[in-house]
């Protein structure tokens, strides 16, 4: 998966000119709520989560020296972003440069980050940005930890669950208990082999930007929200420990019911925050309906729902359920675009040109009982869990070797 990159011949004595690196989405399991800290990004508890497959969720970040001058210039998507303005970002780029060869450290940067999946609408794309961009930075100075999980105390920085999309399979951010937050990193539990019959079937409700960003909601849930405080205090280190031990004996039923009881406390949160956060829909409560009448009908937990800061949904279940889940999901929610509208190059979507197919009896009942909501999910996306960030050959560049800026 790692693949060198050597381009700008002439670049004196500098081995890399630019570095090009994917990052995957993490969506967390036991849910991250609120900070201790607001400047160090020290969490109120830890948290878990499960990483997703890059073929299906990533971000592209290309990172490049500018021998010119010092100053940065950055695009997301390909739209110029204010660096000087985003103090994490630039907390990010300043603490990576200084841990450079000090010939590099005057050096201008030029920088190119893409999405495949939708920019703040709840799917954990800042997460995936800020993650990529420390793996970028790292790669491209050349460093090595020097103590686990460095950089995802810089992640954490940036973005405070970025620190979870620097690892594979199923992840754990400790709080720590530090004031300086240097024992607040992630963790792998297990990789993405340990458990390969999990899958994923992402359900996304809007590519819209949240009208409230996680970040003004933390800090209004932390200043007003009763339930936040006694969920940080006396559930959820029980819940953390719950759910490792069950992701470690692949105990599906545990994890699955978990994982919807911690979604419904952080909605729960957002409810008993001052002014109530609404990030959930008529939609969502619907895709939740769908899952609870699924389970109910095989007298077993088959499959979970959770939601993060947004209403898309994400579910989770075993490889022997995913074509009757997915098959459901499609029948009870036909999607609004196509796969060649979202991203014509991706096996994993599964949009409004899919063909149907057969429901089980079980399936044919449930259509029955919740209906079908047409155009209120615009696609699906069918995974797995995955790799932590990957290396990438110099043909990926979002960059042009001869401007430095993004291509065309």
């Amino acid at each position: 998966f790692f693949f060198v990159a050597y381009v700008g011949q002439g670049f004196g004595n500098m081995e890399r000119k630019m570095v090009t690196c994917t990052a995957p989405v993490n969506i967390a399991l036991i849910k991250y709520w609120g900070k201790l800290d607001e400047d160090l990004i020290i969490p109120l508890n830890s948290s878990l989560s499960i990483t997703l497959h890059q073929e299906s969720l990533r971000t592209t970040t290309t990172v490049a020296w500018y021998e010119h001058d010092s100053s940065i210039r950055m695009w997301l998507n390909g739209e110029e972003l204010d660096v000087d303005s985003n103090l994490r970002i630039r907390y990010v780029l300043d603490e990576l440069r200084s841990k450079g060869k000090p010939e590099f450290r005057n050096l201008g940067l030029r920088i190119a980050s893409v999405n495949n999946f939708p920019t703040a609408a709840g799917l954990a794309s800042s997460a995936a940005g800020l993650a990529c961009l420390v793996y970028s930075l790292a790669e491209l100075i050349q460093y090595k930890e020097t103590f686990p999980g460095e950089l995802s105390s810089i992640a954490r920085r940036g973005s405070g669950s970025a620190c979870r999309s620097l690892d594979s399979g199923f992840v754990k951010w400790n709080k720590g208990s530090l004031e300086d937050g240097s024992d607040s990193v992630a963790e792998q539990i297990v990789d993405d082999m340990y458990w390969p019959e999990i899958r994923v079937l992402v359900c996304v409700v809007s590519d819209q930007k949240k009208t409230t960003s996680s970040t003004k909601g933390m800090r209004n849930s932390v200043e007003t929200s009763e339930l936040l405080k006694h969920r940080a205090l006396s559930i959820v280190d029980g819940h953390i420990t719950t759910m490792e031990e069950a992701i470690k004996r692949m105990d599906f039923s545990t994890v699955a019911r978990l994982t919807m009881k911690e979604s419904n406390q952080f909605h729960a949160v957002c409810l008993d925050t001052e002014p109530p956060i609404f990030y959930l829909n008529e939609t969502s409560k619907a895709i939740i309906s769908v899952v609870e009448e699924f389970n109910a009908y095989s007298n077993q937990i088959r499959a979970a729902y959770t939601f993060d800061a947004g209403p898309n949904a994400v579910l989770l279940c075993q490889q022997e359920d995913i074509n009757d889940l997915s098959n459901l999901m499609h029948r009870c929610f036909p999607p609004k675009l196509s796969a060649a509208e979202v991203d014509s190059s991706s096996p994993s979507i599964i949009g409004r040109d899919e063909p149907y197919k057969p429901l089980t009896a079980a399936g044919e009942q449930i259509l029955g009982k919740v209906g079908v909501r047409e155009d209120s999910v615009q696609y699906f996306i069918k995974t797995r869990a995955g790799p932590g960030p990957l290396r990438m050959s110099d043909t990926s560049h979002l960059l042009d070797g001869e401007s430095l800026e993004p291509k065309t």
